[in-house]
């Protein structure tokens, strides 16, 4: 019974990206809603992505093509001719016959489709779930540091945060929310009631301060379009990002690839921009899928990917994805975090239909959560150490080394910021 209530959860998630794209997104493989395992991804129909160097041979093998705007240096969007290749092998994608013509032509990862990503409670075959009510005056999970904090205490002081995410939506109940900043998300839709995604980017900015109070967070809005972003725009968006000089960026969100193949838009980001910014950490939720297939940027070994343990503390909890690119494992289920206030339809079996009311908190699970979690250990220790977030990432992550949790891995926990000292 669980499984058919996942699975009809896996198709209402894809269903509500597919509402919000239309023909401009396709899923691989075509006939995703009749294999146990589901989509392998999401990616943009007519597109291709090609590294600059690569640009001119790719149009002459394909006879055509145009270069899109945006982006950053060194990746192209390129917009793909009307015209198969006679050659191009069959497939019923359009898409997908370029990819593989190019595949024969000039090798794997020489053309790459544009994956779409999404935020982490999203696509997801397993419980990760969608916000929960909580009573009236439920405290935080985690719990909240005092407000006043001795001297020396790993409050994250000092340290500055960047979340890319669906927005900020400001919540005056939760008072440790005092000082975030961010871009407004559209959280209500025309009834009145909060979007499906809405309020995420709220909670993730919640969690980070029940670990590190004092820590100054930016919300970005970019995952604005059912908690998704074309991987082309993320890369850009990512560049744009590194304008506010962040120590840390956290980011909820990835997705799985063609082939297990780092995204090119990203891999160009991490080498050309990321690797040369000294001390800087890029945060990433490992996923919500249930597998050990690679989910980017989590995978990326630049990046501190962030898996998620079970409510009870020891085990690995059963949607976090799992496997040795994972470096770490925290608490994921079933936080307690501020959030909006206003009714919420749920879009998911089981629960489909079922109308919510939050009073400015909720209770939600998934790798999301995990992810604000180990970024405000980061930059709890970085207020005290002086270290920069990469040092500091690379000490806490020494640390949960020595304490792993069987199935799962490294782990880190609420209060672990100067464990290791």
């Amino acid at each position: 019974m669980q499984d058919q209530t996942n699975e009809r959860k896996y198709v209402a998630q894809l269903e509500l990206i597919l509402e919000a794209y239309g023909k401009a997104v396709e899923i691989y493989p075509e006939d995703w809603e009749k294999r146990p395992q589901g989509a392998d991804y999401l990616y943009r129909t007519g597109v291709v992505l090609v590294r600059d160097e690569d640009l001119t041979r790719v149009i002459e093998l394909f006879e055509g093509g145009r270069p899109d705007e945006g982006g950053i240096g060194g990746v192209t969007r390129l917009l793909l001719p009307e015209r198969v290749p006679q050659d191009a092998p069959e497939d019923r994608s359009y898409t997908q016959r370029f990819l593989r013509y190019a595949d024969l032509r000039l090798g794997r990862g020489v053309v790459t489709p544009e994956h779409l990503f999404y935020v982490c409670p999203s696509v997801s075959p397993c419980p990760a779930t969608e916000p929960a009510e909580v009573p009236p005056g439920s405290p935080p999970d985690p719990v909240l540091p005092t407000p006043f904090l001795p001297a020396g205490a790993a409050d994250g002081r000092g340290v500055k945060v960047v979340v890319l995410d669906v927005g900020w939506s400001d919540a005056p109940a939760a008072y440790w929310l005092g000082g975030v900043t961010g871009d407004p998300e559209n959280a209500f839709d025309g009834s009145g009631r909060i979007r499906p995604y809405a309020g995420h980017g709220t909670f993730i900015a919640g969690v980070m301060r029940a670990i590190a109070r004092n820590v100054e967070i930016v919300v970005k809005s970019y995952f604005t379009t059912a908690g998704a972003i074309w991987e082309f725009d993320l890369a850009q968006a990512l560049d744009e990002v590194l304008d506010l000089a962040p120590d840390i960026i956290s980011l909820s969100a990835g997705t799985r690839t063609r082939f297990n193949l780092p995204p090119l838009g990203l891999d160009v980001f991490v080498d050309t921009r990321l690797n040369r910014i000294n001390g800087l950490a890029l945060v990433a939720a490992a996923g919500n899928e249930a597998t050990r297939d690679y989910f980017w940027p989590a995978a990326f070994p630049e990046a501190v990917g962030v898996g998620a343990l079970a409510d009870n503390g020891r085990d690995r909890a059963s949607f976090s994805n799992f496997g040795g690119w994972v470096d770490v494992y925290a608490p994921g289920e079933d936080l307690v975090n501020a959030f909006l206030t206003g009714e919420y339809q749920c879009t998911e079996p089981p629960h489909a239909g079922e109308l919510r009311t939050f009073e400015g908190m909720a209770s939600w699970s998934g790798t999301s959560f995990a992810t604000p979690l180990v970024a405000g250990l980061i930059a709890g220790r970085m207020s005290v150490t002086g270290e920069n977030a990469q040092q500091a990432a690379d000490a806490l992550l020494a640390f949960a080394r020595t304490q792993p949790a069987p199935g799962a891995g490294p782990v880190l926990r609420a209060g672990d910021a100067l464990a290791s000292l």
